[in-house]
């Protein structure tokens, strides 16, 4: 089983890297902000308290995604791997993560960083608000705040990924095929 993280500040093409992945190599695809728009969407009592932290820009505690994930994880016991997007987003999340996939006996792989710039991410994410009416794009405001988040909380998990030398970064700056040539290039050695 391959386990991959696909990771980068808000607007930066994760969802879009990740559909190619899942067609191009089979991953199971993990998308925290798709599980938690899912519980908003079936108006769950986890689901309005989600909705109330991502009306903020905030972040969703690290009990709630973890349990999450572990579950959608053990859902799958056949899978040829995951690719986790939108998580870990935290150090702690990473410790976290990593010590499940140990348990599982197929730790982590790799941490593909879609690397760009805010200001692309900004215009994005409006752009995104749009076309698929997503609340949590529509103030630039509140994309600053989040892009602000991701940088304080989530680029210390880089550091971390770095160390065990499975980080690699790609330039997400252009379209999505060039991106994904770049993943593609990285991940083929150890498909």
């Amino acid at each position: 089983m391959l386990n991959i993280i696909i990771a980068g500040p808000p607007g930066s093409g994760k969802g879009t890297q990740a559909k190619l992945m899942v067609e191009a190599f089979g991953f199971i695809h993990l998308s925290t902000g798709d599980m938690l728009r899912r519980e908003i969407e079936l108006g769950s009592p986890l689901g309005k308290e989600v909705e109330s932290i991502l009306a903020r820009g905030d972040l969703v505690s690290d009990q709630i995604v973890i349990s999450l994930i572990s579950n959608n994880v053990n859902a799958h016991p056949r899978a040829r791997g995951f690719l986790f997007d939108g998580f870990p987003r935290t150090l702690a999340q990473a410790q976290a993560l990593d010590a499940f996939l140990e348990k599982t006996g197929h730790p982590l792989r790799m941490m593909i960083l879609l690397d760009v710039d805010d200001s692309v991410c900004e215009t994005r994410l409006l752009r995104r608000a749009t076309l698929e009416n997503r609340p949590d794009d529509t103030d630039a405001l509140r994309v600053r705040h989040r892009l602000a988040t991701y940088h304080s909380q989530t680029v210390p998990i880089i550091e971390h990924y770095k160390k065990q030398g499975k980080f690699v970064s790609v330039d997400s700056s252009k379209n999505p095929e060039y991106t994904f040539n770049q993943v593609s290039e990285w991940l083929k050695p150890i498909l």
